[in-house]
């Protein structure tokens, strides 16, 4: 048996189907608003965004969707992230069943189609900069340890130039605007909650690389900002 039939397993195989092909659509079917024009985009974003960026990743890296998808078998993770990581996926579920809960029992009433476009345009750059972000990183694991065995190095080229953490810098893009575009307040909830786990993690996952990766140290002296640039 090889690595890859070891890590993709028939349990991984369905879970990574459940996340990408059912959790997206979760607004539509809870609320069965067939009809609701902004689910249905935004589920069809997120298929896209995932399935496209990981097909460039792997022809780019072809290790690396394997080291994404046992994301939770890795003993040397982290142990703070062993905590952290699955809150950040369970949050990242939470948004469409709450905006599916509110579409279902009319508790928001509707932004308006300004407000809604430029959400739009915030959630594509968002996904835009995550696939870039994945595309240029190697080691862009979903877990936070130092993969030797893939003789992990600093990368600071794309996106990694003007932040240190553009994945996560797109993943709050989103959160954010996901409220808005789907008509839900009450999504706001989970968003801003989802918000501070991952700013947490970022801080954490900064201080780990600048303790245990060579060269990070220096690279962080001249990529200033970890998520918000002239911000934080």
């Amino acid at each position: 048996m090889n690595e890859n039939s070891k890590t993709f397993t028939l349990r991984t195989v369905i879970q990574m189907l459940f996340f990408i092909f059912v959790i997206p659509f979760l607004p539509l079917l809870i609320s069965w608003h067939w009809g609701w024009w902004e689910a249905w985009v935004y589920a069809i974003i997120a298929v896209l965004g995932f399935v496209v960026s990981r097909i460039l990743a792997a022809r780019r890296h072809p290790d690396l969707i394997a080291e994404r998808a046992k994301m939770l078998q890795h003993e040397d993770a982290e142990p703070w992230d062993k905590v952290l990581s699955p809150l950040v996926g369970l949050g990242g579920g939470l948004l469409p069943i709450v905006a599916g809960l509110d579409e279902l029992f009319g508790w928001s009433p509707a932004y308006s189609s300004t407000a809604k476009i430029i959400s739009l345009v915030i959630i594509m750059a968002g996904y835009a900069l995550a696939s870039y972000a994945l595309i240029e990183n190697a080691f862009f694991s979903g877990m936070v340890r130092i993969q030797k065995e893939r003789s992990h190095y600093v990368v600071s080229s794309g996106p990694y130039g003007w932040v240190r953490h553009p994945g996560y810098a797109s993943a709050l893009l989103t959160y954010l605007a996901t409220p808005v575009f789907l008509d839900s307040y009450w999504t706001f909830i989970p968003a801003i909650l989802l918000s501070v786990v991952l700013i947490v993690r970022t801080r954490l996952e900064d201080a780990t690389l600048q303790e245990k990766l060579e060269g990070y140290r220096d690279y962080a002296k001249r990529v200033r900002y970890r998520l918000l640039p002239g911000i934080w």
